[in-house]
């Protein structure tokens, strides 16, 4: 059990710039690592470093065997990776194993001839037979069909068109995603966050979605997340590392599961990761929504009550990531909506709801100082597709610059990927981005209310064995409340949360404050909007 981690996702580009050239490198994570060990970070996890063409940042990759030169070069992870072991920090690679980049040499072969042995590390089909268009209707997660015509037939990719999905089938493909992990990790890396392997086996006959929606594509994740073989796969692959690397941590990208497929690749006897990353926790009210515009643009307000089921359910059978943001949501001060006084609350609420739960906290790069989405102004600087068509369509419902803008902010990805604000001095940067002169880390270490400061206090805490390895039970309470305790031998501790803008009423046989957002020595029995405080029973 690895119940001690304390693990801090960085996206590299945005994190610590050091040479001025305004994308953050490997050089600018070693300049930051003695701030991630005060805040009491033990394991970081990297974003995507190798070498690609950065169609979707880094997922695309072209080559495993080398670091991206934005990012620096193998000597620079080289003295990260020293550097962060002086510390007793570890390092984990984002690893994607579902796909490559079209400009990958394997597939630059295979698009060569259906005889080039290449061909079979990819997953390729021919035009339906009688319609002679795509051999079903699956539709990409970035939208539009998952086939893409090229050499006489079509290949297969769930994400972007120029990333095709590899051919686990392939037992060679298997081999290749093995002697990598192998190669990183005789480099020094502690182990992986594994990206998407969900998806990684698909339904071979491939065929077509029922759907009553009219849509020319669908999403069909029966047919593509969550199969049989993808345990067999992943059993087979974990195996072969552990025989040499025998310490290996292992995180998996479970996008869609829910606790019962978290167990089922997490447990001790039959799993086959340390932990997995569901997106199952947070779910927002849709009824305000115009459901005439893509959902994820707009925002709904946070069920916790759905929250306090799906956490319910983690906590029965896993020992769970904890996490509010990353790089493909919004950050949660900007999910909550939040400014001025209440964002520094709900940022400190949120933590300590979340991360002295039972399970690992994982933070997002600049949650520590409360760092929203980036609020951009301009259309322009939204280059998604998606975000394109989401503006055509609310101007052609008469939507206004502001809301159109506010929506966009919430639910682009690259908003919150904002730059680590460093300093209140604005920067050159690869993102158009902010300074904030409240939000950023040279402030903060220097007010004793700030985010930042609260964090480590709240970290601390976190160590203790009461809430490493003590266990867990939700209280029932109304829906302004999100109310649990956690409980080792004869420790027992209360974490008591208002998630309103109006005060709560909660009585407690538990007296003594421990930790409280709003610096609290005493608890009275109500809590002020947007508090948190936590009670240790005498």
């Amino acid at each position: 059990m690895h119940e001690n981690l304390i693990v801090y996702q960085i996206y590299p580009k945005s994190f610590c710039d050091s040479n001025g050239d305004g994308i953050g490198d490997l050089r600018g994570i070693i300049m930051k690592l003695d701030y991630l060990s005060n805040l009491g970070v033990n394991m970081i996890w990297l974003n995507p470093i190798f070498v690609s063409p950065q169609v979707d940042n880094g997922y695309d990759i072209s080559d495993y065997y080398h670091i991206d030169s934005i990012f620096g070069n193998q000597k620079d992870l080289e003295d990260l990776l020293n550097e962060a072991h002086k510390r007793n920090i570890k390092v984990i690679f984002d690893l994607v194993l579902n796909h490559t980049s079209d400009k990958h040499p394997w597939f630059l072969e295979a698009k060569k001839s259906k005889d080039n042995p290449y061909r079979h590390y990819y997953i390729w089909a021919d035009k339906d037979e009688e319609s002679g268009n795509e051999p079903n209707n699956w539709a990409s997660f970035f939208g539009g069909s998952v086939w893409e015509w090229e050499s006489n037939q079509y290949y297969f990719h769930l994400f972007a068109k120029e990333m095709p999905d590899l051919n686990w089938e392939n037992p060679k493909v298997r081999q290749e995603m093995v002697n990598i992990a192998k190669y990183w990790l005789a480099k020094g890396i502690d182990g992986f966050r594994v990206d998407a392997f969900i998806h990684i086996a698909k339904e071979k006959d491939f065929p077509n979605m029922p759907d009553d929606t009219h849509n020319t594509f669908v999403l069909a994740e029966q047919y593509y997340a969550n199969l049989p073989k993808v345990n067999e796969w992943m059993h087979e692959f974990v195996e072969q590392i552990k025989e040499e690397y025998p310490n290996t941590y292992f995180v998996g990208e479970a996008s869609s599961a829910d606790a019962l497929l978290g167990h089922a690749y997490t447990n001790e006897k039959t799993g086959f990761f340390h932990s997995a990353i569901t997106f199952r926790y947070f779910a927002e009210d849709d009824s305000v929504k115009d459901n005439t515009l893509p959902m994820q643009y707009q925002r709904g307000a946070l069920d916790f009550d759905y929250l306090k089921q799906a956490m319910t359910e983690w906590q029965q059978y896993t020992f769970p990531v904890l996490y509010l943001n990353n790089h493909d949501m919004p950050r949660i001060v900007t999910r909550l909506a939040q400014e001025g006084e209440y964002r520094t609350r709900v940022a400190k609420l949120m933590a300590t709801l979340m991360y002295l739960q039972r399970g690992i906290p994982y933070l997002y790069y600049g949650e520590e100082i409360g760092m929203r989405n980036v609020q951009w102004q301009h259309f322009s600087d939204y280059t998604e597709n998606s975000a394109q068509q989401f503006i055509q369509k609310a101007q052609h419902k008469h939507y206004d610059k502001q809301r159109i803008l506010s929506s966009l902010s919430y639910g682009t990805r690259d908003t919150a990927r904002g730059m680590m604000q460093w300093e209140a001095t604005p920067r050159h940067s690869w993102i158009v981005s902010h300074a904030e002169a409240d939000y950023n880390v040279e402030q903060e270490c220097i007010d004793s209310t700030s985010v930042l400061h609260y964090y480590k206090q709240l970290l601390r805490l976190k160590q203790t064995s009461l809430f490493t390895k003590g266990e867990w039970a939700l209280m029932p309470t109304h829906d302004g409340l999100y109310v649990y305790e956690r409980y080792l031998n004869d420790e027992h501790a209360l974490v008591i949360c208002n998630v309103t803008s109006t005060k709560q009423a909660f009585e407690s046989e538990y007296v003594d404050v421990i930790l409280s957002t709003l610096d609290r020595i005493t608890y009275d029995g109500v809590l002020a909007p947007y508090e948190a405080i936590v009670l240790r029973r005498k």
